[in-house]
């Protein structure tokens, strides 16, 4: 458990450490206040030499329960610090990490994270500080008389060898049982999201049986570590009975030998009681032990840091866009998707993406916004690489209306400021550019309408209305849109064309991502990808044209000559 000595956690644990000896050295009291009563105050028969022996002991207990509230108190402080420290910025990689993969978070960090801070506030991290402590008793016992102490000895190495025993033996259920949990919990989570699906095409019984197999492989495995685990535990406990039970048959014969004192026999009954009581814990809750270290473990082998800020922060952009020989691929070894793309638009200026399904239209959107890496060519905004940009800072630049649409929980007006503070004269601009203020206003309560989870409330076409007005939030000079009329009725492609206008009037640079020739009529220039290379590349008209003219699919169509595109 080294990982409780990180430099986050070590003034708690260091100041729980030094709590747990002045603990351990009260708890010798009520041994030796049982010795002297049995030696001195039964001999003596002192009533004073009473009193002031309990007087003392109970000050030692008084401060025995303040220390081990600190310590307890310091524990909890050192989960809550490791939660403030790492949860955020967990979610924060885990975010990053959903955007490259095009696939959504997983809360395997936080869920890691929530288990450690557990841990530190429970009972079980308890028994880890007092175990130290064994040999202290053992010694004390020893001085009282060696017989006893050897017993003590054997009996602790004992336990300590079933602990290890333990170890040895739940280890690989643990990890099996945690894998497998997991897994069970993504594959619900799948099932979860795609439940319209499921219902409406009467995949329930077999969604169901799928999770249930999966279900009961989490249940055997658990079921085979509980039994592991409870079986020690119990042999744990048992042994520890026994060896209390030996110290004081032991302690009586030599009572009745002279050998030792009754005291004696009392005192050294009660510490190896408490001696082995913290072992005893341990081996009990060496489950949650492995699971934490094995939290740890998965925490420490990802990279949880934030992104460094800029030395130098770049001024806004004006929005001239150039991409210089873009290739990708998502698998390593695999046929790139983005094949060599290359291309440059002026400020202001309006691009339409077209080209049949999978040949990298929504990839290369992608690209541009720096959500992907590309192996190969760069993109650059106003000069820059946008990858070098600091994202938070970036985002206030760009707009982004994905193909699938995700709202958040909280207010349509919170939604709209992309979950910052509300600035109502900004949500009203942008929801006014994006043509949906009318819209919004029809909702139950306006701006305030709660959206809830998923948007279940909200039609389709609402909510890329109000994901589009999200993205025109306080006037973006970048701006992307993928699909953007793929769930818009009469109205709202009427709203999104007026909109568009808008945002060329503006000089906003405009990229669409789009079937619709419509839409892509109204864009400055078109760009055709096939099979994920630049088929065509030039002004609307001329590109259209060009794409009637094909007479084959497998025609390779030349870039539009330098001479058009001067024309447009």
């Amino acid at each position: 458990m080294d990982w409780l000595y990180t430099k986050r956690l070590r003034s708690f644990v260091l100041l729980a450490g030094g709590a747990s000896l002045i603990l351990n050295l009260a708890l010798l009291m009520p041994a030796i206040y049982m010795m002297q009563v049995f030696d001195r105050v039964f001999a003596s028969r002192s009533v004073e030499t009473l009193v002031m022996l309990s007087l003392i002991t109970l000050l030692f207990l008084v401060l025995g329960y303040f220390v081990d509230t600190a310590r307890t108190r310091a524990l909890a402080s050192a989960g809550r610090s490791l939660d403030r420290q790492l949860s955020a910025i967990a979610l924060e990689t885990s975010l990053r990490e959903a955007a490259l993969r095009n696939g959504r978070g997983e809360g395997d960090l936080l869920r890691d994270i929530a288990k450690l801070r557990s841990f530190l506030s429970g009972t079980g991290i308890l028994a880890m500080f007092d175990a130290p402590w064994l040999p202290l008793y053992l010694l004390i016992i020893g001085l009282m008389h060696p017989v006893l102490g050897i017993i003590a000895a054997i009996g602790a190495v004992t336990l300590a060898a079933l602990g290890w025993l333990t170890e040895r033996l739940t280890r690989g259920h643990t990890d099996y049982a945690v894998q497998k949990t997991r897994a069970t919990q993504q594959h619900a989570e799948m099932l979860n999201r795609s439940a319209e699906v499921i219902v409406g095409m009467g995949m329930t019984g077999n969604a169901v049986d799928s999770w249930q197999l999966r279900q009961d492989e989490v249940l055997g495995a658990q079921a085979r570590l509980n039994n592991a685990s409870s079986s020690l535990g119990a042999l744990a406990r048992a042994l520890r009975q026994v060896l209390q039970v030996a110290m004081l048959g032991i302690g009586a014969w030599l009572v009745i030998d002279a050998a030792a004192s009754p005291g004696i026999m009392i005192a050294a009954t009660i510490l190896i009681g408490r001696a082995l009581q913290p072992v005893e814990h341990l081996i009990s809750g060496w489950k949650a032990l492995i699971e934490a270290r094995g939290a740890w473990a998965r925490i420490s082998a990802r990279t949880i840091t934030v992104s460094p800020a800029k030395a130098v922060t770049l001024p806004a952009p004006s929005g001239h866009l150039d991409i210089e020989r873009l290739v990708y691929s998502p698998v390593q070894g695999k046929p790139p998707l983005i094949k060599g793309v290359a291309l440059s638009l002026i400020a202001g200026e309006s691009l339409g993406i077209m080209g049949p399904s999978a040949s990298g239209k929504t990839t290369l959107a992608r690209l541009i916004l720096g959500l992907r890496k590309a192996h190969a060519g760069v993109v650059r905004l106003d000069g820059s690489d946008i990858a070098g940009w600091e994202r938070n800072d970036l985002g206030r630049h760009i707009g982004y209306l994905p193909q699938d649409v995700e709202l958040f929980a909280g207010t349509v007006a919170e939604n709209i400021a992309r979950l910052g503070a509300v600035d109502s004269s900004k949500v009203v601009r942008a929801a006014q550019l994006a043509h949906a203020h009318e819209m919004i206003l029809r909702l139950p309560d306006g701006y305030a309408t709660q959206i809830g989870e998923a948007a279940a409330s909200l039609s389709g076409g609402q909510r890329q209305r109000i994901a589009l007005a999200r993205a025109l939030y306080d006037n973006p000079r970048l701006i992307v849109l993928d699909e953007p009329n793929a769930n818009l009725d009469t109205e709202g492609e009427a709203a999104l064309f007026a909109a568009i206008e808008e945002f060329k009037r503006a000089r906003t640079t405009l990229i669409v991502v789009a079937h619709s020739a419509a839409l892509l009529s109204r864009m400055d220039k078109l760009l055709l990808l096939k099979d994920g290379a630049l088929e065509a590349f030039g002004p609307t008209g001329a590109v259209l044209a060009r794409q009637q003219a094909l007479t084959s699919p497998a025609s390779r169509v030349v870039p539009i000559s330098r001479t058009a595109e001067a024309h447009s």
